[in-house]
């Protein structure tokens, strides 16, 4: 068994390439030595800046050798009458590499054939490697590539080495201008290189002990930790690890040395989001606080190096911060001075989106749509605490201000944060500053929602009038494509509902906000159509959100097949299914349900659920009649009270004496009166059964 190990070395590559490029790498030579036959015990991949490194340990040494069955041409294409071979029998044994009298006759389910047996396997783990691995390489994806020099190779920085060797020996290939070989490199300061790497085992040593490289992000990453709570504790205080940063920061070293550095006290008086994001954005360093939780004057960030006079380093980082701190206070006294009046003023020189107008017409929308909606007895009564309609109506009215802020134009991911402090600053109010911070949540399908109602309602206001406007002028997500982040934008609305608990019609809700929208604009799709269109746009993204959450895509297809209007309702309905599908019974009563839905589907005439008694001529039909009539009562108030895991409880009380209505009564009888009361006994059980779920969607 042999160990190999291929090092790409290149110029510095994306902190965000990567985590997606360790992982392509072991996919495509784990694919590429399965498709070879060539077993491995373990194999494992890590990236730095300006190094890609593959072990492989427990390489087989050669592939098994075995013998195949080939089959060929029929027997009747493959010899003619005088039984001699025919172009198709020679080209058959040319390409397997045997001689045209090897072949002989198989008998196969669909004929006699001609086959072959041949040898395969039995090649070299070295040769495989040589001719194999330049292709891995070439194939590997990246967001952005690059050639350089002469040569037409692209890769996603210029490429400068290539270590490959297996055990001692060199792997022999070459990509772009860059021949494979022993050489590698190291850090630019303190192990530049090049070093020779004698034996596959002694690469990691190498890039430890001579070229200062720590090559396992995990191991970069508890460096960083280690040290940075270090520092911190030794300050009085800890370190306010930002996961995504973190993240980003172990990619960007090698040699990872953390360091702590100070400002002064004075900027404190800035809004603690400003100072984070000025340290975490454009310094890639981090906030430190004390056991209070309150910020404190110092800063942790990370080399690459080891300097030799780490007071020199920490002062010029402290240098750059002090400049983008002092930019932060003079946006922040700015924005004091001008406020809300004059921010919404400027907005109606902002462009919202093409023909929708500017985003001050956006902010008169949002103004009415926010007041529908707290005004809506749906909403209200799911309200936490009570909403003046005023609140929510200004709050749509400024939700778009701090746009227009200095500090928003130098700090992007403060949208909506700034407009909260702003307004809270200014004396807005809590409902208007926490609706404003709130707005652009939740931004996926794990992060937060926003923490108040009013926040929650402003979301949906602006989300609702970004996804009716966009799909009035036919810009609807296509594939891949979603400039405008519909699919977000429905996903928040679905998610709001769903955790918040708001029993508003989206159909409603989007009718509503397309209504705000001026005349004179030139649409696309006319008002129906478009709204039917977003419609299925949203139903389907229900539907995504909850086969992400791990339910099953028949009962979600059967719980959105009952409507979907009431987002709410469809979740609860979804969860009550779920529940029920675990029971012993369960597949009987869909089946039973199923074979309704089915049955009343097929009919082309009125059926209103309502039977006439003296009809009734078979006691299964009668039966049937008193059952639905108990259960009529019981189903409407238990539905009144949104209790759907009882109300899937009653199919198990039903569902017998339905059973025996199919089994004794001809259902679709030559009487057309008979006919078609008795199929209104059936449309009076789905007409209820059927507001739970659509059984048909189901296969049991």
């Amino acid at each position: 068994m042999s160990h190999f190990v291929l090092e790409i070395g290149t110029e510095e590559l994306p902190s965000r390439f990567l985590a997606p490029l360790e992982k392509e790498l072991s996919d495509r030579v784990s694919a590429m030595l399965g498709e070879a036959d060539l077993s491995f015990d373990e194999m494992d991949v890590c990236a730095t800046p300006r190094r890609t490194l593959l072990h492989v340990r427990g390489l087989a040494d050669m592939q098994p050798v075995r013998e195949e069955l080939v089959l060929g041409p029929s027997v009747k294409a493959a010899y003619d009458a005088e039984g001699n071979p025919s172009k198709a029998a020679l080209g058959f044994a040319r390409g397997q590499g045997v001689d045209v009298s090897a072949l002989f006759t198989q008998e196969t389910e669909k004929g006699a054939y001609v086959a072959a047996r041949k040898t395969v396997g039995g090649a070299s783990a070295l040769d495989v490697l040589k001719a194999a691995v330049p292709s891995v390489i070439t194939a590997l994806s990246f967001p952005k590539r690059m050639r350089w020099g002469e040569g037409s190779f692209a890769y996603a920085r210029p490429m400068h080495w290539i270590v490959a060797l297996l055990d001692g020996e060199v792997v022999p290939f070459k990509v772009g201008n860059v021949d494979s070989g022993r050489t590698t490199y190291g850090h630019r300061v303190h192990g530049p290189g090049p070093f020779e790497v004698a034996h596959a085992d002694e690469l990691d040593i190498v890039l430890a002990e001579k070229c200062h490289i720590t090559v396992s992000d995990a191991a970069r990453r508890d460096i960083i930790l280690a040290g940075g709570n270090e520092l911190a504790e030794a300050a009085g205080g800890h370190v306010l690890w930002n996961d995504a940063l973190l993240s980003e920061v172990e990619g960007l070293v090698e040699h990872p040395v953390t360091l702590l550095g100070d400002f002064a006290p004075s900027f404190l008086e800035l809004p603690r989001e400003v100072l984070i994001t000025s340290m975490e954005t454009h310094q890639k360093s981090f906030g430190l606080e004390d056991g209070e939780g309150r910020l404190m004057p110092h800063f942790l960030t990370v080399l690459n190096l080891t300097p030799e006079d780490m007071s020199v380093v920490k002062k010029g980082w402290e240098r750059v911060l002090r400049a983008r701190l002092e930019d932060a206070r003079f946006y922040w006294n700015t924005d004091i001075k001008t406020g809300f009046d004059a921010w919404t003023a400027s907005l109606d020189h902002v462009i919202f989106l093409g023909p929708l107008g500017s985003m001050g017409d956006k902010c008169c929308r949002l103004e009415k749509l926010c007041a529908w909606l707290v005004s809506q007895p749906s909403v209200a009564a799911r309200l936490t605490a009570p909403l003046p309609v005023e609140d929510a109506a200004k709050a749509g009215r400024m939700a778009k201000a701090d746009l227009v802020s200095q500090m928003v134009g130098e700090f992007d991911t403060l949208q909506g944060i700034m407009g909260g402090i702003y307004a809270r600053r200014m004396g807005l109010g809590e409902n208007v500053a926490s609706a404003l911070e709130g707005q652009y949540l939740p931004a996926g399908p794990d992060s937060p929602l926003p923490s108040t109602d009013a926040g929650a309602l402003l979301s949906i206001a602006d989300k609702a009038d970004t996804l009716v406007g966009c799909f009035g002028l036919g810009n609807i997500p296509t594939g891949a494509a979603d400039p405008y982040a519909l699919r977000r934008a429905a996903l928040g609305i679905a998610r709001i509902l769903l955790e918040k608990g708001y029993r508003i019609s989206v159909k409603k809700l989007f009718a509503t906000a397309l209504s705000f929208y001026a005349d004179g604009i030139r649409w696309k799709f006319g008002k129906e159509e478009a709204l039917a269109k977003l419609d299925d746009f949203f139903a389907g993204r229900l539907k995504n959100l909850f086969l992400t959450r791990g339910s099953d895509t028949l009962l979600v297809e059967a719980a959105l097949g009952a409507g979907h209007d009431d987002v709410w309702a469809a979740g609860r309905r979804l969860v009550a299914l779920e529940s029920e599908s675990r029971k012993p019974g369960f597949a009987d009563n869909a089946q039973t349900f199923k074979r309704v839905t089915n049955i009343i589907r097929k009919q082309t005439g009125e059926l209103r659920g309502i039977w006439i008694d003296e009809l009734l001529q078979e006691k299964a039909e009668k039966d049937l009649a008193l059952a639905l009539t108990d259960m009529a009562a019981r189903f409407d108030a238990l539905w009144e009270e949104d209790r759907f895991d009882e109300l899937l409880t009653l199919m198990d009380d039903v569902r017998p004496t339905v059973d025996s209505f199919f089994n004794e009564v001809m259902v679709m009888a030559e009487d057309s009166a008979l006919r078609e009361n008795r199929l209104n006994l059936l449309q009076a059980l789905l007409s209820r059964m059927g507001r739970l779920a659509d059984f048909s969607a189901l296969q049991m």
